[in-house]
């Protein structure tokens, strides 16, 4: 199956007239031009996004080894460019109780520790390679949006501090009030020490040069349509061109084609998630509505909602939701998150948006990342599925995945046991959207009621 939603969400040369492209401002390109000819590499990488390239600056910086990345479309056009910048802890689907029921406590620790160094391994990379990515913020707050789920949060917050999380802090409705944060909707908060929000696009695009300048080859516009394997090779064919690689890396999260690798057939299920942005806010229209914390904040919904204030003061909002992509099903989908908008801020009543966009995120049947060797010989391996939590993961994960992928002593021991698992499909894939459909009523049951 090639693709689960509208073909309109597919199409790379549709720009997506997100915030961030709008603000980014200008980017030389020159350096990221279309594969043409036949070409040969150490490592071929599927997948432009922050995954593939962080496995391909590690690749070259600390194994000397030059990868080229095949991107489908333009460098920033997925969900690399267009979430919604929480660099936080997260990729694993799972509740931190399930976690340890599943792996055990020690394995959920080294998780959990591996969640928290992703979040500073974004923050060093960005230090070490000049990026500019609009850090915001000293950690993350999640809302209890129903008086009934501040219990819930204070229960995540042990299992977090006993799993090695960093700090964490329960705040009353008032406490969260006075540190910047007030809708009706909000009855409390867990503060998160280790987080900080980031412009995406900016984070991208830098990774992207930091990775062509130290030695990677990058190619926009080449999706892969063709593999084939000659001997112990794999050759990828791509539009204009061919690249023949002794090792693959799948990086391709939630655009992954299920024929693009029979390992991945059926097992990945991409969810959709969409943003508005309001035009800037006054400083008494901030005070009015009680929000002025730059800190990315979410709510304790199944079907959650996430929400920044920008570093121009615009507010962004987010939500998770919709099982079709077509382009009448997105001006419904912008309707709804403005009439939610208005009700949670409700002093925003008259404030317009000017952006919409929407994309998917990945969710694994396993409810894990996955940083595996997908053959018997070893020679390809991928590293995706981060359930809407990956701007921090990807990055740990393309540098796991760079070693994975060379068979560095020691490297698959590196990975904790909940990110190594092994792809697994969906019961009956071919019906994955309609489980999705199930799960949502059933998280909108439990929202309302629980």
């Amino acid at each position: 199956m090639t693709a689960l939603y509208h073909p309109s969400l597919y199409d790379t040369r549709q720009p997506i007239e997100s915030y961030w492209a709008a603000s980014a401002g200008p980017w030389d390109t020159t350096g990221f031009a279309p594969l043409e000819g036949d070409a040969e590499a150490e490592v071929a990488i599927i997948g432009g996004g922050y995954t593939g390239l962080t496995a391909a600056y590690h690749l070259a910086r600390r194994h000397g080894v030059q990868a080229r990345v095949l991107e489908a479309a333009p460098i920033g056009w997925g969900a690399s460019g267009r979430n919604g910048g929480f660099c936080c802890l997260g990729s694993v689907w799972l509740s931190l109780d399930a976690l340890v029921r599943r792996f055990g406590e020690a394995e959920a620790a080294r998780c959990v520790g591996a969640m928290r160094e992703a979040v500073e391994l974004v923050r060093d990379l960005a230090t070490e390679e000049g990026i500019a990515l609009d850090a915001q913020g000293q950690g993350t707050i999640t809302v209890a949006h129903r008086l009934s789920r501040l219990r819930h949060l204070e229960e995540e917050a042990h299992a977090l501090a006993r799993l090695g999380a960093g700090a964490t802090a329960i705040w009353s409705k008032e406490e969260l009030a006075e540190r910047g944060y007030s809708s009706p909707e909000a009855f409390g908060a867990m503060h998160q020490s280790v987080g900080f929000g980031l412009h995406p696009l900016k984070y991208c695009r830098g990774l992207a040069d930091a990775a062509l300048r130290r030695g990677a080859v990058i190619h926009g516009e080449s999706p892969v349509i063709a593999w084939r394997r000659e001997g112990p090779r794999h050759v990828l064919q791509t539009p204009r061109g061919t690249v023949t690689a002794r090792r693959v890396l799948i990086a391709t999260n939630g655009f992954t084609r299920d024929e693009l690798h029979k390992a991945l057939d059926g097992c990945l299920l991409p969810a959709l998630s969409n943003i508005v942005v309001t035009r800037p806010l006054s400083d008494s229209e901030l005070a009015a509505q009680g929000v002025t914390t730059e800190m990315p904040t979410s709510d304790t919904r199944g079907l959650l909602f996430y929400v920044r204030l920008l570093p121009d003061r615009r507010f962004m909002f987010g939500a998770r939701g919709g099982l079709d992509a077509s382009p009448e099903s997105s001006s419904l989908q912008r309707a709804f998150l403005e009439r939610r908008l208005r009700e949670m801020y409700p002093a925003w009543r008259d404030v317009e948006t000017t952006h919409f966009w929407r994309g998917p995120v990945c969710l694994s049947a396993a409810f894990t990342p996955h940083i595996a060797r997908l053959d018997e010989a070893g020679t390809v391996t991928c590293a995706l599925a981060y359930h809407g939590s990956g701007v921090a993961m990807s990055g740990w994960a393309g540098r796991a995945a760079a070693a994975l992928t060379l068979g560095v002593d020691g490297a698959e021991a590196a990975i904790p046991a909940p990110l190594a698992t092994m792809p697994r499909r969906w019961p009956v894939a071919r019906f994955r959207l309609f489980w999705l459909r199930l799960a949502y009523l059933g998280f909108r049951l439990k929202d309302e009621l629980f």
